[in-house]
């Protein structure tokens, strides 16, 4: 059944990783899905929310739920920013006395799903016809693993790539230490997380390491591309969405 899809790409994705938001297009086009892109969105407010800044995140929450509500299905090719609007929406407009906020957050939430959970829990689908010969190490990120409860759908969708060799990564649940603004306010401690978690990368034997939030991508890659290990950081969208080889 063709369905019509909302694309919620997110603020780091259209800033920095536009790849990523052509590739979930991509995906999803090649399955027969309309895409659509709400130009009015803006941040969901995250980061907000994460700083203490509870007022003028619940404005970015309004604007989303109004900008969002009219469509059957919001996809979102980041884990933190669908748990946010999917799990952190409500309680914060609870907690600040907004029930019409709250109730309207608590009407989308059912619609709104990461990548890799609309494709195999909606969708039924794990094959999209991507090929990408390549060792690939899947890290499940924070929000991905314990926020939204993600963890086999990417990875079935992984084994069904073509020519892809999934590696296990040695202590993948653990934490890389980036946490939006933990990586600054505890570099130090930060910094040892994403030294244990290359050294796991490193043991894994990987060409790329895979994740569904970018954020966490640029924290190991960047690590990774400083100590010169060869290794990629690459979303999953984009290595679904490679019919080409994947050529590195």
């Amino acid at each position: 059944m063709k369905r019509r899809v909302a694309l919620f790409v997110t603020c780091v994705n259209d800033a920095l990783y536009p790849a990523t938001g052509r590739a979930t297009v991509s995906v999803l086009e090649r399955l027969g899905h309309e895409v659509t892109f709400p130009e009015a969105q803006t941040c969901c407010g995250q980061m907000h929310l994460n700083s203490g800044y509870r007022r003028e995140a619940l404005r970015l929450a309004r604007r989303f739920v109004d900008i969002f509500s009219p469509y059957e299905a919001v996809v979102c090719p980041s884990a933190s920013c669908a748990g946010t609007v999917a799990d952190a929406y409500a309680k914060a407009a609870e907690d600040a006395g907004e029930p019409s906020l709250a109730d309207d957050a608590r009407a989308l939430s059912p619609r709104i799903y990461e990548l890799s959970q609309f494709l195999v829990d909606v969708l039924g689908v794990t094959d999209v016809g991507a090929s990408f010969p390549h060792r690939v190490a899947y890290h499940p990120t924070c929000h991905s693993l314990r926020v939204l409860h993600a963890y086999n759908q990417p990875l079935a969708l992984l084994r069904a790539v073509q020519g892809l060799s999934l590696v296990d990564l040695p202590g993948a649940s653990v934490c890389c230490g980036f946490g939006g603004t933990f990586a600054l306010k505890n570099s130090d401690v930060s910094s040892a997380m994403l030294a244990d978690k290359l050294a796991a990368v490193r043991a894994s034997g990987a060409e790329v390491l895979c994740a569904l939030d970018n954020s966490c991508l640029a924290h190991i890659g960047g690590g990774a591309s400083r100590l010169r290990m060869g290794v990629r950081a690459l979303h999953l969208a984009e290595i679904l969405a490679s019919s080409d080889g994947g050529r590195l």
